[in-house]
């Protein structure tokens, strides 16, 4: 092994090496889910099952029809793929690891700042075709988006999700010899994460302490900028403070994330 496999070739240092580096990262990431669509259809479930019990059981709390529950409901479910989907992507670096294959894709000659942006991005796509279909099945039920505002909340869901991979890539690569430290990890974080967001239920009537940790939850403003663009209030003071949660997240991910790939072995 001779020392460019330990260290970033010279090529990739330049913006456009590392642009081209990542892009053939993500195509090289995104063949087995063309070559098995099926796996995309699986992850569906869980949000089909979220929207199919929790929608009516909304509707019957607040007394509002489904179609103006779903108003506010469907952005968080939304939310809710991109904060499992991207969560779990450490899991595959995490099986590379243990398998052999992530020590030969370091010797090859790729930028490792390239490994993890492309595995990143390529978590976007999966994102935005599982938003696309929860979106049309919730319009048999009366659910309208504002189109514009939608696809302006999948680009910064884009975002938080780049970031919060990273950082599930950079769990990953610290627990490679441990993978039930992933898991522990992963799993204690994410359902208090979804909860203190409200996410499913709204925390205004919760206790003050947990009003307090939803405020320091950026999962919190990701979820009421969505349901502001959803709904076309652009003006919201919602959308902007989301999408600072959503940079400050992508920065700190993949300061995080990068730094993890280049000193991982």
């Amino acid at each position: 092994m001779t020392s460019t496999t330990l260290t970033d070739v010279p090529r990739s240092a330049r913006p456009a090496g590392l642009a081209r580096d990542t892009t053939s990262v993500f195509v090289r990431e995104l063949r087995p889910m063309l070559h098995d669509p099926f796996t995309l259809v699986f992850t569906l479930m869980q949000p089909l099952v979220f929207l199919a019990f929790f929608g009516p059981l909304l509707s019957g709390v607040s007394g509002q029809p489904v179609a103006t529950a779903f108003q506010s409901f469907v952005p968080g479910i939304v939310v809710m793929i991109a904060l499992f989907g991207t969560a779990m992507t450490g899991s595959n670096l995490l099986f590379e690891i243990q398998g052999g294959s992530h020590e030969r894709m370091l010797v090859a000659p790729v930028a490792r700042a390239a490994l993890l942006i492309g595995r990143a991005c390529k978590e976007m796509v999966p994102l935005v075709l599982q938003a696309v279909v929860i979106t049309a099945v919730a319009a048999l039920w009366g659910f309208r988006p504002d189109l514009p505002g939608m696809a302006i909340g999948l680009v910064l869901l884009a975002v938080f999700g780049l970031g919060f991979g990273a950082l599930s890539y950079a769990l990953a690569i610290a627990a490679r010899t441990r993978d039930w430290v992933f898991w522990g990890v992963q799993q204690g974080l994410l359902f208090p994460l979804m909860l203190l967001s409200g996410m499913l239920l709204p925390l205004d009537a919760g206790p003050a302490w947990m009003q307090t940790l939803s405020r320091l939850n950026p999962l919190t403003y990701m979820v009421d900028a969505e349901r502001a663009l959803f709904n076309g209030q652009y003006g919201d003071g919602a959308v902007w403070q989301g999408a600072v949660a959503a940079v400050a997240v992508a920065a700190v991910g993949l300061a995080v994330g990068i730094r993890a790939m280049r000193h991982s072995v």
